[in-house]
């Protein structure tokens, strides 16, 4: 009992010691150009005022190709950031001296003090791979931003259908932790897909959640509640006519759903495939503030750049996380989501899903 009542009064007293450290414009002042924060980050990486960080407090391998992390975010993430049920975080780790910025779908409920990250392994996952092999507690990593709107609705529906693929399952999990724990008085059901049982991340905590209808599917081994990929006998056998659908996993998954549920509530965690043009503009691609121009051959600029040799900081490569907005300072582009045109000088613009139309000049 005193052991554990002395350790409660050393981390208040660490917290509040660190509170006043980082909200002193005295110390701030005294610490020189540097600021306070490169000094008491000497004593704890996430003791920051400036810089939102998170350090990993847990790391559980409960899958063959996935890794839950349970992440301790500071004050200076915390006090400006609120996380809804479905958004993701930009989270950013250096690896091999360079820094890396991927974005992720927190399952942990609404409201909750840590944040809760699993992350897929995938072939070619520079990002992912590197955390489910070297993650570890005490691992500190930089968070850049909350986004997304895959949220629930203010107004909740009164039958709701969750559908998840693989890793895919984080935020719609988190909309089902947080429905639970407001308690809901909604119909819920729960379909997730997975290669096999032993991949299938969260089985036994959702066999266990009151009121939830839960299928399993395991389209590696034939086997599991569902048989064979999602279409109308899934959905009759889930929940026949829903009011609302929440669809997250690869993209064959979410274009099934959306056959069949044309207002369903999507996203997907893979990347979409951009084919090149078949006749680039052969514009020039100016990168202003490396001194390096290319000949543009109908990629993202994104891509182009790195072809270039230049490391441009990025993380979705989808358009959604905006890491990679860059400064067009001259030129004309097209997006490749939506086709629309940019023309007007010195505006921002998404790299991973922009194409050259003409002369670009990027401030890069």
């Amino acid at each position: 009992m005193f052991t554990q009542r002395s350790q409660t009064l050393r981390r208040s007293f660490a917290k509040t010691f660190r509170d006043r450290i980082l909200g002193s414009d005295l110390v701030d002042l005294l610490t020189g150009p540097h600021g306070v924060d490169r000094y008491t980050e000497l004593v704890d990486p996430t003791w920051t005022r400036g810089e939102a960080r998170a350090k990993v407090i847990g790391v559980r391998r409960s899958t063959p190709r996935s890794v839950t992390l349970t992440l301790a975010p500071n004050q200076s993430f915390t006090s400006t950031h609120t996380v809804k049920a479905g958004q993701y975080v930009n989270v950013s780790l250096e690896i091999d001296g360079r820094l890396h910025t991927r974005c992720y779908s927190p399952a942990n409920a609404e409201g909750s003090s840590t944040l809760e990250l699993t992350v897929g392994r995938h072939d070619g996952g520079l990002v992912s791979n590197h955390l489910y092999e070297q993650a570890r507690r005490g691992m500190v990593v930089g968070l850049t931003g909350v986004g997304g709107d895959f949220v629930l609705p203010a107004d909740r529906p009164r039958r709701i259908l969750f559908i998840a693929g693989g890793s895919g399952i984080t935020p719609v999990l988190a909309m089902l932790r947080t429905l639970v724990a407001q308690g809901h008085d909604t119909e819920l059901a729960f379909v997730h897909y997975a290669r096999s049982q032993a991949e299938a991340c969260y089985r036994d905590e959702l066999s266990a959640m009151p009121g939830v209808r839960v299928l399993h599917g395991y389209t590696r081994s034939g086997s599991g509640d569902l048989v064979g990929r999602f279409g109308a006998e899934h959905l009759n056998a889930a929940m026949p006519s829903p009011d609302a659908v929440f669809v997250c996993g690869p993209t064959a998954l979410v274009d099934a759903v959306r056959e069949h549920c044309e207002n369903a509530y999507t996203e997907s965690f893979l990347p979409p495939t951009f084919t090149p043009a078949e006749n680039p503009s052969g514009g020039r691609i100016t990168f202003a503030d490396s001194d390096i121009d290319v000949v543009d051959d109908g990629r993202s600029l994104l891509e182009q750049a790195e072809s270039a040799g230049l490391t441009p900081e990025n993380g979705c490569r989808m358009g959604i996380c905006h890491t990679c907005t860059r400064r067009k300072v001259s030129g004309t582009v097209r997006s490749l989501t939506t086709g629309a045109v940019s023309t007007g000088p010195d505006e921002n613009i998404q790299i991973c899903v922009s194409v050259p139309v003409g002369d670009v000049d990027l401030a890069l």
